[in-house]
C-alpha cells in the first residue's frame, strides 16, 4: 500500500540529494532513518535512469534523496 504523498507535490524547492557512496550505505541509512520514525516515500530502488536511491520526508515535508 502506498502512502498518500499528495502533500509533497508543490512548486519551488522539491528536495535535496546526498550521495551515500554505495547501494549498501543507501540501504543502511534508509533503514536507520525509517526506524527513527522518518517517512520513506520511495525506495531503496533503482530508478529508470539507473540511479539507486531512496527518498525520505523530513522537517516540514521536505524530501531528502539518498543516492549511491
Amino acid at each position: 500500500m502506498r502512502a498518500n504523498i499528495d502533500y509533497l507535490n508543490r512548486t519551488g524547492y522539491a528536495h535535496i540529494a546526498f550521495s551515500a557512496g554505495s547501494k549498501e550505505k543507501v540501504d543502511e541509512l534508509t533503514t536507520r532513518l525509517k526506524k527513527d520514525g522518518f517517512e520513506v516515500v520511495s525506495g531503496p530502488r533503482t530508478t529508470g535512469d539507473n540511479y539507486y536511491e531512496s527518498c525520505i520526508v523530513v522537517i516540514e515535508g521536505n524530501q531528502i534523496e539518498i543516492t549511491e
